[in-house]
Formats: structure tokens, C-alpha cells, sequence
């Protein structure tokens, strides 16, 4: 399944059993030699929820949240016949999230998720520095001493605002020394952001574990966040991915909504000889 463009490979935890999910996922995520995936999601029973979620980038590390996985099991769970609820829970590494599901007859067209409160102290992010809203960036970094602003949504997010145009940048580069500074002990999601002329953001991301990706959930809510916090944005805003587009609000009440697609890619059995003792 993906939103947006990115892309896991997801496992009905009601019915198979993975016992070692952090190969699996990098075996099944490589585009060559597996299925091609930004990941691996779990769907799993839950003592405290209605599902439980657990994900897993590329390269085997395990993530704390993902907004469009949590969309794509949205869908899921509704279409496959595990629940009835158009509203229901889900239990994430970074605490439970509500999910309401937006139906055309009985096709789950969009997926609503309550992402949390933004977490905006440094020891929270976690990121070293004596602030972690509007600082600037050691020039050697990132080629220009742009201002920062760091978020978590579950998982920390480093945003930055550029007039560069975004396909100009080079995200890889850029993404791979701020994800290895050492004011980042638990590495960074990295966003380049620029503000459109008609008021909506447009980000690019380089994720912890995946490199580039066409969208991130959590990313687009930590762009929205900052957007705000730096007077660049209203609390409700469309968020521009190359993937597509992505509706999120800062609500009153501290809590930020996501709204947004999840599309199927194929059903299949997957068999690999150096996953035979992890599956």
C-alpha cells in the first residue's frame, strides 16, 4: 500500500507471524533484490487499542510513528473485514492515535488521523541545543546557515525554510550531514520547505532510514507546526509532497490533524532463502 507515494509493505498480524521483522524488512524493502518498499508495517492485536501498528524503515530500524501507515491501515482494517468502525484506535510506538475513516459508499476514500500534540522542547525531540525553534544551522551543514525548527510527532523532524526551489536542492546531501550532527543523538527526519505565493507550503523530505521519500505523514504535520510557530502559515493548511497533497490543521486544543489518501498496490506471497529463519 502507499500514501502518497510511500510505500510499505504491510502484514496482516492477525493471520502471519514474523519473528524476526527488522531483516524481513530490509530484505522485502529493497527495490532490487526484494519487493520495494520504504518499509515494513505490522498490523497487530492490541491490549490497549483497536490495532496495534509497528513500523520498520528500510534498513531494518524500527520507527516510532508514521502517518501515512497509519492512513493505509485505515483502510485496511475497514476493507478486509477486521473492523466494522468507521472510528476506531490505534496503538503506535509514540502512544495510541484516533482514526476516522471518510467512506464513498463502502470504499474508505480518505483517512482523518489525530497525530497528537507537537512536542517542542529540545529534551522531547530530542535535540542538543540550548533551543530548538528558529536557530540557525552551522553554515558547513547545509551550504547557508538556514533557520531550523525542530518538532517531534512521535519522531523527531528538523524543518527548514529555503528560497531555493525545492528541486533545486540537494536533499541527499543536505539530509545526510543534519541527520549526522551530533545535536541529533536519535538522528533526524529532515524537511525543506517553501512558502507558495498562494499561502500552502510545499516540503521535500529526507527520512531517518529511507533517505527520500515522496511523503511523510508525520513529516507534513511537524511542516505545519513550524510553518505556524514561524508566522509563515494559519493553523490549517495544504502541504505539497511530491507524492501528492496532504490537509493538516493545528487545533485549538494543542492536537494536529491529518488528513489524506491511502491507495492499494497488490496483494502476494513473498519468499526469499536468506529470510527462511526470520519468517
Amino acid at each position: 500500500m502507499h500514501g502518497l507515494g510511500n510505500d510499505y509493505i504491510y502484514i496482516n498480524g492477525f493471520n502471519e507471524t514474523v519473528q524476526c521483522p527488522e531483516e524481513v524488512a530490509r530484505l522485502v524493502s529493497d527495490r532490487h533484490f526484494g519487493i520495494g518498499a520504504d518499509g515494513l508495517v505490522m498490523i497487530l492485536p492490541s491490549d490497549h487499542a483497536d490495532f496495534r501498528m509497528r513500523m520498520f524503515n528500510a534498513d531494518g530500524s524500527e520507527g516510532k510513528m508514521c502517518g501515512n501507515a497509519a492512513r493505509c491501515i485505515g483502510k485496511y482494517v475497514f476493507e478486509r473485514g477486521l473492523t466494522g468502525k468507521t472510528a476506531f484506535t490505534l496503538e503506535t510506538e509514540s502512544g495510541v492515535r484516533e482514526i476516522e475513516l471518510i467512506l464513498h459508499g463502502k470504499t474508505v476514500d480518505e483517512v482523518c488521523v489525530d497525530m497528537g500534540i507537537p512536542a517542542l522542547e529540545t529534551q522531547e525531540v530530542p535535540v542538543r541545543l540550548p533551543h530548538g525553534q528558529g536557530f540557525t544551522l552551522p553554515t558547513h551543514l547545509q551550504g547557508g546557515g538556514k533557520i531550523g525548527w525542530c518538532v517531534s510527532m512521535g519522531n523527531p523532524h528538523c524543518v527548514i525554510f529555503s528560497d531555493i526551489p525545492l528541486k533545486d536542492l540537494p536533499l541527499e546531501t543536505y539530509g545526510q550531514a543534519i541527520q549526522s550532527w551530533d545535536a541529533f543523538p536519535e538522528s533526524v527526519n529532515v524537511e525543506y520547505v517553501n512558502c507558495l505565493s498562494d499561502g500552502t507550503l510545499a516540503m521535500r523530505v529526507y527520512e531517518r532510514g529511507s533517505g527520500e521519500t515522496l511523503a511523510c505523514g508525520t513529516g507534513a504535520c511537524a511542516v505545519l507546526v513550524a510553518s505556524v510557530l514561524a508566522g509563515k502559515s494559519e493553523k490549517k493548511n495544504t502541504i505539497h509532497l511530491k507524492g501528492g497533497d496532504l490537509s493538516i490543521e493545528w487545533k485549538e486544543d494543542g492536537h494536529v490533524l491529518m488528513r489524506g489518501p491511502a491507495e492499494y498496490i497488490c496483494d502476494g506471497e513473498w519468499y526469499n532463502k536468506e529470510a527462511d529463519n526470520a519468517d
